[in-house]
């Protein structure tokens, strides 16, 4: 009688667009608990007053943490468990979304939105002085932050050179922004992330002899206009700035730029060299994060 009882509200529930759908209803359809367990969750949730979720805790059937991912599928915020996907573990905005690495991604999201995308901006530049100061991550994790917000968001690598988002997003597109820029792609090689219906990453494509001379064509300036007519934010990943002048030709055909710095590592000096290059050029930096994670 009790599993009657639970298959009477569940056929109920599923009149319910997907993010109205109760918690008890995802766990029972995607098999983390069984029809007895909800009855069992549903009584202590009558009896004490409790939310689903904190009564399904309460009893012990159910984790923490697959919980919070149920409840990421009602308020239409997805995340990835472990080793999901084969995307790369740095990929923190993707698998820890409550850790303070991606609160502070979040705060940097909000500051952003405030300062340069509220202002009809849609395209920054991430730049660091020097390779292994977390410039890639950031990139890539600004970009699931923004999707998750319901943000259009295109991620670029611009890094012709030694690019990393094919490997951070497991791309098996071989083809990319550089194939783009000589005629011998469109944007469909752009790949589409399918846990996150918002993000869109376009790879570097294949490793061309001129990077700095593709970045420094009409073409270029071309495809990012045309891309902020598809995209409420494109974020684009840059080969180091020291090394060479690809960063600061990718950030003029920008609206802006952020500099990313790591803790004990990236010299102060180098840091100003490169803001000092940026100002020349008209670039509008927009603000400096500095990484120690």
């Amino acid at each position: 009688m009790a599993i009657v009882n639970v298959n009477e509200h569940l056929m109920q529930l599923t009149k319910a667009e997907s993010r109205d759908m109760r918690i008890g209803k995802i766990l029972v359809d995607s098999g983390k608990i069984t029809h007895i367990d909800a009855e069992r969750i549903w009584s202590l949730q009558k009896i004490e007053g409790l939310r689903f979720g904190v009564a399904a805790e309460k009893l012990g059937v159910i984790a923490q943490s697959e919980i919070r991912r149920v409840l990421s599928l009602q308020f239409d915020y997805p995340y990835l468990q472990a080793n999901q996907s084969g995307f790369s573990k740095d990929l923190v905005a993707a698998y820890q979304p409550f850790s303070p690495q991606v609160e502070a991604l979040r705060g940097l999201r909000s500051q952003l939105n405030a300062r340069f995308f509220s202002e009809a901006n849609k395209s920054l530049a991430i730049i660091s002085p020097n390779v292994g100061e977390g410039c890639s991550n950031l990139a890539a994790n600004l970009a699931v932050v923004f999707s998750q917000l319901g943000e259009r968001t295109l991620l670029i690598d611009a890094n012709l050179r030694d690019p990393c988002q094919h490997k951070i997003f497991n791309l098996e597109e071989p083809l990319g922004l550089s194939d783009i820029l000589v005629g011998r792609a469109d944007l469909d090689v752009a790949t589409k992330i399918e846990p996150f219906p918002y993000l869109t990453v376009l790879g570097a494509g294949t490793i061309p002899p001129n990077p700095q001379e593709l970045l420094s064509r009409y073409v270029f300036t071309d495809f990012m206009e045309q891309v902020a007519g598809f995209y409420d934010v494109i974020i684009v990943d840059t080969a180091p700035a020291v090394a060479n002048s690809d960063a600061q030709t990718v950030a003029a055909r920008c609206g802006g730029a952020l500099l990313v710095s790591r803790l004990n590592k990236t010299r102060t000096s180098e840091l100003e060299n490169v803001r000092d290059q940026l100002v020349v050029t008209g670039v509008n930096i927009v603000g400096a994060v500095l990484n120690d994670f």
